[in-house]
């Protein structure tokens, strides 16, 4: 009797066998709304703390000008580009999100993509479009397969299992090729949840690091080496190490049927997920009753553990940005100051802000109770005002969710604000030329027509 088949082999079967023309129109709609935001984000993140220094580290770390530095004129040997551009891309945490994987797939799989796409050459947009729908569905599969409470840093370890699968499948490995890239990746997996728990830049370097680590296992699988095989589910595999506990039954079943990558949500704010309920029930109350942060006794925001875990830290006047990035009361605390969120306040002084340190101490945040260690939703928000008023906020799905998603003006807007922290010489034709390009992506020739948009 046969055995049962791997999952690894279930996914590597999924990742060479897909064509352009087996995604269906909303899935090719979704990725080209998501590489897009990618692009701005990872633009934007070039000016945010480490990433001069980063770029100049990646200098010293061999020659050659395979791919381009997203916002920069910089080029870098393909695996070396694929690290910085990630660490761009999720750097500032405005990146998209599988809120059910707690996952933002796009910043280890369109780096990698795009660094291999622009070594190899000749990679048409309808082949960058297949390798994001299969790289998503590998990565969130695995994180909506988990049933525990994160220990590593799902974005960066299962993360780097889409942009394993992105690559390879650009590369045109067969199933077995495809199955040892799988195990060659996990033998340079990394990423713990301390950085996320110490607010250290580390955090958005882990996913870099995980990006890169794609590009060297695709080559060493074409170049005839092998993994492990039993990578996910063996005594010592993925899920068994970095994981816990899972449940693989539905993800393999619906692989060619359920495409991930419309599942995604945007990040309508510049911080971590699992503050935005409570700034968009602060938003929402503040426009409805028209209270100012004078007015402000206590702020409670309630949710499931996942948030309270994540995002419940304090705001302290020594926080790094990634620490004030991650804060639900400091974030909401600017929101309530400013009357938006915005990239500018997690930056130099904006950090040390005495009223907004002040108003981020009135802000609670509470665990619902529930027994699902993933979830982000539902939320609530409930403000006390000094003169006795309470006014409660609730939300079941998230604000930019694919439940409740961003209209196309927002994701351009959001898009334009993103190009405007890039660095100086970029300009507006460039960025509404890139947008028409990601628009028409699946009819171009060569992909690496969209990164000469990003160069300065």
């Amino acid at each position: 009797m046969k055995p049962p088949r791997l999952a690894g082999e279930h996914f590597a079967l999924h990742v060479a066998n897909t064509r352009f023309t087996d995604l269906p129109a909303v899935a090719i709609r979704a990725a080209k709304i998501f590489i897009l935001d990618s692009f701005g984000v990872g633009v934007a993140g070039g000016t945010a703390l480490g990433a001069s220094q980063l770029r100049d580290a990646a200098l010293s770390w061999g020659s050659g000008a395979d791919a381009a530095v997203w916002g920069t004129g910089m080029r870098l040997p393909a695996p070396n580009a694929a690290l910085v551009n990630a660490f761009q891309m999720h750097n500032q945490e405005y990146d998209c999100v599988h809120e059910g994987a707690v996952l933002h797939p796009m910043a280890t799989i369109l780096p990698a993509a795009m660094a291999w796409a622009e070594r190899k050459g000749g990679v048409r947009g309808s082949d960058l479009l297949t390798a994001v729908a299969v790289g998503v569905n590998i990565s969130t599969g695995l994180g909506v397969a988990t049933r525990s409470g994160l220990r590593f840093f799902r974005p960066a370890t299962t993360g780097g299992f889409g942009a394993a699968a992105a690559v390879a499948h650009l590369a045109r490995l067969n199933p077995e090729q495809m199955l040892s890239t799988f195990g060659l990746h996990y033998a340079q997996s990394s990423g713990t949840m301390q950085p996320h728990v110490e607010g250290s830049i580390a955090l958005p370097m882990q996913v870099g690091f995980n990006s890169r680590a794609a590009l060297s296992a695709v080559d060493l699988a074409g170049m005839g080496l092998t993994g492990p095989r039993d990578v996910f589910e063996g005594p010592f595999g993925y899920l068994r190490l970095f994981e816990g506990e899972w449940d693989l039954t539905d993800v393999l079943a619906t692989l060619n049927k359920t495409w991930r990558v419309t599942e995604l949500s945007h990040k309508p704010y510049p911080a971590g997920r699992g503050t935005h309920g409570g700034i968009e029930g602060v938003i929402v109350l503040r426009d409805r009753h028209h209270f100012a942060a004078a007015d402000i006794a206590h702020i409670t925001v309630e949710g499931p553990p996942l948030i309270a875990r994540l995002c419940g830290r304090p705001a302290t006047p020594d926080m790094t940005p990634t620490h004030a990035r991650l804060s639900t009361p400091f974030s909401i605390a600017q929101t309530l100051l400013h009357g938006v969120i915005d990239l500018t306040h997690y930056r130099g002084a904006a950090l040390h802000d005495a009223e907004a340190l002040a108003l981020a101490a009135k802000v609670e945040v509470v665990t619902d109770g529930s027994g699902d260690p993933n979830a982000l939703a539902p939320q609530s928000v409930t403000v006390l005002l000094h003169n006795g008023g309470e006014h409660v906020w609730h939300a079941t799905e998230m604000l930019a969710s694919p439940a409740r998603p961003l209209s196309r003006d927002q994701h351009i807007a959001k898009f334009h604000r993103c190009w405007e922290f890039a660095s100086e010489g970029l300009g507006w034709e460039r960025r509404d030329r890139l947008i028409e390009m990601v628009d028409g992506l699946e009819k171009m020739e060569d992909v690496r027509e969209l990164s000469d948009q990003m160069r300065v």
